[in-house]
């Protein structure tokens, strides 16, 4: 390869790992598997091996990944948490081990495995936690220590009152807590983290530490980094000594005299891994002597006496005997590949997300296939690729109808999930009976998700409405029900009757419409029969509205299944028209006439509760910032609405300066 091909691919992949290191570091939202990145690193480095005039000093091959964000304070790192060089071969340990024994006579090496998490920084004087930190881009990180608080395995207080230490940590999301919020995110309608390194970061950088708390995030410990008060020696000495002090350490690691030792403790690593409650990408090798690491120095990004070893991801064959079709909450309709078991990354595998039509058109996936299978981030099973198609076989196609209720399934509006049609579909009852009595939309006490489960599979309701047909012999029948219970409850229900015809609106689930959309549908129109009649165009000359959401509203009660909804709610008594009508003194408030944006997290307020407030006061609330916005209520993590707010010159409050102008609009 001459230079200018090389300098032109170096170019090229430099762009490309910039890229997706940002997707990795300051996003927690990678688009790529880690293998796949690494190989885009390890051809940077060779090609600028080859060509060292190409070596740039902005080069990712240079400098750590990460930087340091704007929502936290910056700490500056007076010890540099350096990254580490990575190894995909024996050979390239053997070669480590060489360069090693050119400049240091008989080391002695520690084997340990490389924790798949957020590396992090926390500092103790007399023994107490005073300050912890995120690695950032190795000299500068941002300052995390309400965070790290909530993370129970590490001490707020350690055993010996060490005058000073800053120790080196890594925190991580075991398995079974990534497998709960993962869940938890898609029963919400939250774009689920991709693996629980993403998941540790994106819990650990939040403004809000109650929510860290709740990620139910770990660490181990595995350097000190600066100490006063104690003199160590060697690595082995520090792991043990920081065991004592009350940390939690790494759960093995092994002092080999040789290469060939180092290499088998590798490999037992790696063959532990399926067994782990926790995820690792591969195993670090250190020498053992703080003497001798100190003549070995470092590169500008790389330690010379640390080298990782990362394992490739383990990848198999097996059979695809069928695609079933599952039928979500909000139903969509996802397919799953059923195939022969395997054993993958140490458990027994059979079924995996094959997500859309559009993934299983691009792969050519075919019942019978001979299909390349791996585990995404160690955890989840997807489909790498086709072998080879069974004779005869042919491309499979999504089912028109809908598996649950043989509704019509349609997509919406570009999207690539295919969804069914039908509102009643039994599939998605759960769902929308939880939103249906939410306290944003009908508000009706005592129906939580156990009161409606049981209702459910007593088969005594099996649509919303049917909630307005329960008798009380029919609430007597479910578990721990006495007749106060079931009087309290059949109270609650006739009085969400005389809701608000919003309550109603957003009560119906309709795709893209919130609380918001559905206020101001009940104001434009008045009535839910106004509203069922309205063109897309009519809906899209409310401000505010864009064309989905009107065109969701549109093809929503043009199903003859809703039009047969609308006279349910009529028959039993359910209100249907609109009842707010601004006051004289709400017409003349500050809040009049001005469209307020909310962005951030609001120290008590939601936002929706927020916006509710705004628009009973004659205020309008906006999704999107433009000139035409005249207030911007901004919490943490604002964002880039927040950004353009100030580059448009348009005044910024916060929560305290929001409840001002309530005062003096009441």
């Amino acid at each position: 390869m001459d230079i200018k091909t090389a300098e032109k691919e170096a170019e090229k992949l430099r762009a490309e790992i910039l890229y997706h290191n940002d997707r990795y570091y300051n996003q927690d939202s990678p688009e790529i598997s880690d293998y796949d990145y690494d190989m885009m690193l390890k051809r940077l480095e060779e090609i600028e091996t080859e060509f060292p005039s190409l070596i740039t000093p902005d080069s990712p091959t240079q400098k750590v990944g990460g930087q340091s964000g704007a929502k936290f304070s910056p700490v500056e790192h007076k010890v540099p948490m350096e990254s580490l060089h990575d190894s995909f071969s024996p050979q390239e340990i053997r070669d480590f081990d060489e360069r090693v024994r050119e400049t240091v006579r008989e080391p002695m090496y520690v084997v340990e495995p490389k924790i798949d998490g957020l590396s992090v920084s926390a500092e103790y004087r007399n023994g107490i936690f005073v300050r912890g930190s995120t690695r950032g881009d190795g000299l500068v990180g941002e300052d995390i220590t309400e965070n790290l608080k909530t993370i129970k395995s590490l001490p707020m207080k350690l055993n010996k009152p060490v005058p000073f230490i800053e120790v080196r940590g890594e925190v991580y999301m075991s398995n079974e807590s990534f497998e709960r919020l993962t869940a938890h995110q898609e029963e919400n309608d939250e774009k689920p983290f991709k693996n629980p390194r993403n998941a540790a970061a994106g819990s650990l950088r939040q403004k809000n530490a109650k929510i860290t708390k709740e990620r139910d995030l770990d660490i181990f410990v595995f350097n000190v980094q600066q100490i006063e008060g104690e003199t160590l020696t060697s690595h082995k000495q520090s792991l043990d000594y920081l065991s004592e002090l009350g940390f939690t350490t790494l759960p093995f690691y092994h002092k080999c005299s040789d290469v060939d030792e180092v290499l088998e403790k590798i490999n037992e690593i790696g063959e532990s891994r399926g067994k782990l409650s926790f995820q690792i990408d591969g195993a670090v090798i250190k020498v053992d002597d703080f003497a001798q690491r100190k003549i070995l120095g470092s590169t500008a990004k790389f330690p010379k006496w640390a080298e990782a070893y990362k394992y490739p991801p383990e990848e198999k064959e097996t059979e695809l005997l069928d695609v079933e079709i599952n039928v979500g909450r909000t139903g969509v309709l996802t397919p799953t590949a059923i195939f022969a078991p395997i054993t993958l990354a140490g458990t027994t595998v059979s079924r995996a997300t094959l997500h859309n039509e559009d993934f299983i058109k691009e792969k050519d996936i075919r019942i019978g296939d001979t299909v390349i299978l791996r585990k995404a981030g160690e955890i989840i099973p997807e489909v790498v690729s086709v072998v080879k198609h069974k004779d005869g076989s042919v491309p499979f196609r999504m089912p028109d109808r809908c598996p649950s209720c043989n509704s019509p399934v349609s997509y919406e509006n570009g999207e690539s999930a295919l969804r069914c049609t039908n509102t009643d579909c039994p599939a998605q009852l759960m769902r929308h009976l939880i939103h249906f009595v939410s306290r944003d939309a009908m508000d009706i006490d005592g129906l939580g998700e156990a009161v409606l489960k049981q209702l459910v599979d007593n088969k005594i309701i099996s649509s919303p409405l049917d909630l307005y047909r329960l008798k009380k012999d029919d609430i007597l029948k479910l578990e721990r029900t006495g007749e106060k219970s079931a009087d309290n409850l059949l109270s609650a229900i006739e009085k969400s009757k005389d809701n608000d015809l919003y309550r109603l609106v957003f009560a119906l689930g309709i795709r893209h419409i919130g609380q918001r959309a559905a206020k101001l549908l009940s104001n434009h129109f008045g009535t839910l029969d106004n509203i069922a009649k309205a063109t897309a165009a009519e809906i899209s000359e409310i401000e505010g509205f864009g064309n989905i959401m009107a065109e969701g509203v549109e093809n929503y009660f043009s199903l003859d299944e809703s039009k047969k909804l609308i006279e349910e709610i009529k028959e039993l008594g359910i209100n249907t028209e609109n009842k707010t009508t601004p006051s004289a003194q709400t017409q003349s408030s500050v809040f009049s006439g001005k469209t307020f944006v909310i962005t951030g997290t609001l120290p008590t307020y939601k936002r929706t509760e927020a916006a509710a407030i705004i628009e009973s006061l004659g205020g309008k609330v906006s999704s999107s910032v433009s000139k035409k916005t005249d207030f911007v209520l901004a919490g943490d993590e604002a964002g880039s609405k927040l950004t353009k707010a100030q580059q448009l010159g348009i005044t910024v409050i916060d929560e305290a300066e929001f409840i001002k102008m309530q005062s003096s609009a009441e």
